[in-house]
């Protein structure tokens, strides 16, 4: 049963009609498909009108829609079937919010690193809703390390909400884990590609997020704080969550303009949690084009590169 937000709620209506119409069809025997293509086209161009007017806080909606596809279902659509997860930090224990781990995209063995959202209610406590401890980021550096000791690109997901905020998260150091995740992986001597698949909240998604390309599906955001969270501080209450959106500049396109990712990959025209086998085929033809871009470069001058597009963030004067 497909989940339609406030805004997609005149799509419901026209598949409604589709369905309707193709059991009239079946039951009666009459030939429908002039008016069930018709209905088709109605319902294009009304994707189209729906999805090409999206305000800042209807893409933060849409990157956490439940029925939006997570990083493990990127991973088995991306690569040859034959992932291969691996556990733990070798320090606390295996963060569940944090999944990673050897799989192949075309024959080449890749690492596949990334935050990992539950898809129902159980699902979503056992990973922590996405929000990792520091043995998470330190599962995933261990990872990375890994990777560039067998000379294998990495490839991360990022979707969290932020990392996880608690009381022991911090007293096992959640701000060292992720600062010395940025350092390391600002020196990794592989090929490092991290895309945004949702949600890219704040040091939770910079944990996983320097790579020689940084990009984000059309309909995800990337910011420092949530707008719940900027709209809590500023005027002590959620309801204005949406002029926080609107300031904070944090869609794909603004990223895009300032520079602070390297390219937005486009949905398809229904967003990516209607079409998910278009988007997943979208995806991977990405990271295939990445991959050989980042090939022709020298290892040095790959790790030059990339401390150069970090250091040129921001404004001086």
């Amino acid at each position: 049963m497909s989940t339609y937000l406030d805004f997609e709620e005149p799509l419901r209506a026209l598949e409604e009609q589709i369905a309707q119409t193709k059991e009239i069809g079946i039951s009666t025997e009459v030939d429908m498909s002039d008016k069930i293509k018709e209905l088709e086209d109605l319902l294009k161009t009304t994707s189209k009108e729906i999805f090409g007017k999206l305000s800042p806080w209807q893409r933060v909606q849409l990157s956490r829609h439940p029925d939006r596809p997570y990083t493990l279902a990127y991973i088995d659509a991306v690569s040859d079937g034959d992932f291969l997860e691996l556990h733990g930090d070798r320090g606390v224990k295996d963060d569940k919010a944090m999944v990673g781990g050897f799989g192949a995209i075309d024959g080449r063995t890749v690492m596949f690193i990334g935050q990992q959202k539950g898809i129902n209610t159980k699902m979503r406590q056992y990973r922590n809703f996405g929000m990792p401890n520091p043995e998470g980021y330190r599962k995933a550096l261990r990872l990375m390390k890994l990777a560039e000791k067998f000379n294998k690109p990495i490839v991360t997901f990022i979707d969290t909400p932020g990392a996880y905020p608690g009381l022991e998260a911090e007293e096992r150091g959640q701000g060292e884990a992720i600062a010395r995740n940025i350092y390391e992986m600002m020196r990794l001597k592989v090929p490092v590609i991290c895309i945004i698949i949702g949600e890219g909240a704040s040091g939770g998604a910079l944990g996983i997020g320097v790579g020689d390309k940084v990009v984000m599906l059309e309909n995800t955001w990337y910011s420092v704080i949530s707008p719940e969270s900027c709209s809590s501080i500023l005027w002590r209450s959620w309801e204005f969550k949406e002029t926080a959106a609107d300031a904070l500049k944090l869609t794909s396109t603004d990223m895009k303009k300032f520079g602070l990712v390297d390219e937005v990959i486009p949905e398809p025209i229904n967003g990516a949690h209607r079409s998910q086998s278009e988007n997943f085929a979208t995806v991977k033809k990405y990271i295939l084009k990445y991959l050989k871009e980042l090939d022709a470069i020298k290892p040095d001058e790959r790790i030059n590169q990339r401390i150069d597009k970090f250091n040129k963030m921001g404004v001086w004067e």
